[in-house]
């Protein structure tokens, strides 16, 4: 019944591509890492325009960067410094994840779609933790960073399953995560700009 659905794949890649870019913005590493393990592994199709997703090569190094990161946002202020690059970062990977999802459409719209929706999901979801990390580390002297860290992790790897196993669900939650990032990271940011211009 449902495959008499018009355009019900397109949905359903979009959900799909929706929550893996969200899951970027956690991490960048780690749901490209858990997308190559689930193609290498035939879990899930991955189209020939993206087969090199599913091969060794990049299991080996999404994996081997996967535990650099979350290792890496467990030292102080090194941190800060990986969230200078790691929101560039994760709008490429969740462009990329985005697009993978919609091979068949063509390579401008295909692309266009994926840094509208896919980078545009996880630069905001980064930016967000970017600033609440910030407030952190000013109102803890960084000793609730270590919180945001796991809490970033987890959220890397929830959604990331969650992407994959029920999409749905996945982009009410990317959705959620959305709003709830934006408002927090907002009063993150404004928070640390009273601080400093405090005297």
């Amino acid at each position: 019944m449902l495959d008499n659905i018009p355009y019900l794949s397109y949905v359903i890649s979009a959900f799909i591509g929706i929550g893996l870019a969200a899951a970027t913005g956690f991490r960048v590493f780690l749901p490209m890492f858990i997308v190559s393990l689930a193609s290498y592994f035939h879990w899930i199709p991955m189209n020939e325009q993206f087969e090199w997703l599913a091969g060794l090569p990049t299991l080996i190094t999404t994996g081997i960067a996967t535990v650099a990161e979350i290792l890496a946002y467990y030292i102080p202020f090194v941190d800060h410094l990986l969230d200078t690059v790691t929101i560039p970062m994760a709008t490429v990977a969740g462009s990329i994840l985005f697009a993978s999802q919609f091979a068949e459409l063509g390579t401008f719209p295909q692309w266009a779609l994926a840094l509208i929706a896919g980078g545009g999901t996880a630069a905001t979801i980064s930016s967000g933790f970017a600033g609440i990390r910030a407030a952190s580390t000013a109102t803890t002297g960084g000793l609730g960073n270590s919180v945001v860290g796991t809490t970033e992790t987890a959220g890397a790897g929830i959604m990331s399953v969650l992407a994959m196993a029920a999409p749905i669900i996945a982009a009410i939650l990317a959705i959620v995560l959305l709003v709830v990032v934006v408002i927090f990271g907002r009063k993150a940011w404004k928070k640390l700009r009273g601080s400093k211009s405090a005297p």
